[in-house]
């Protein structure tokens, strides 16, 4: 799902925009003092996002407290139940830094699919032109 989001962000339709990604474990406040927009990306672990986003969250909330004035952001997940409480952690802290939620969830309950990978993509290209375009 990550690959394909930023598959999505690097197409050759978007000029201007650079995109990384990054493991949850190795990014930290400077990636998000860098970062025009973010995408959160996690699998649902017993109903909730994975220990290593909420690791992140953790460890870059304090340092960029203040520092982050709206970072537009989205979410994907792979669910084995419905993803809905990932999701609103997720939502709960995002609003906290504050990230503004600028795309609807992507969330792959279940078997993961062509259907969702093209979701992703299209999630990471949108963000992509949306920072392009300046409309977040």
């Amino acid at each position: 799902m990550a690959e394909a989001a930023l598959n999505g962000a690097r197409s050759e339709d978007v000029d201007g925009v650079e995109a990384r990604l990054l493991r949850a474990r190795d990014a930290g406040p400077d990636d998000l003092l860098w970062a025009h927009g973010l995408l959160l990306g996690t699998p649902e672990n017993f109903g909730y996002m994975s220990g290593g986003m909420k690791d992140f969250l953790d460890r870059t909330f304090y340092p960029v407290e203040g520092k982050i004035l709206s970072l537009p952001y989205a979410v994907f997940i792979s669910a084995g139940n419905d993803g809905t409480m990932a999701l609103a952690a997720i939502r709960r802290i995002a609003n906290g830094y504050p990230f503004k939620e600028v795309q609807a969830p992507i969330i792959a309950a279940g078997e993961l699919t062509a259907e969702h990978l093209n979701g992703c993509r299209e999630l990471g290209l949108a963000m992509a032109l949306g920072l392009e375009m300046d409309l977040f």
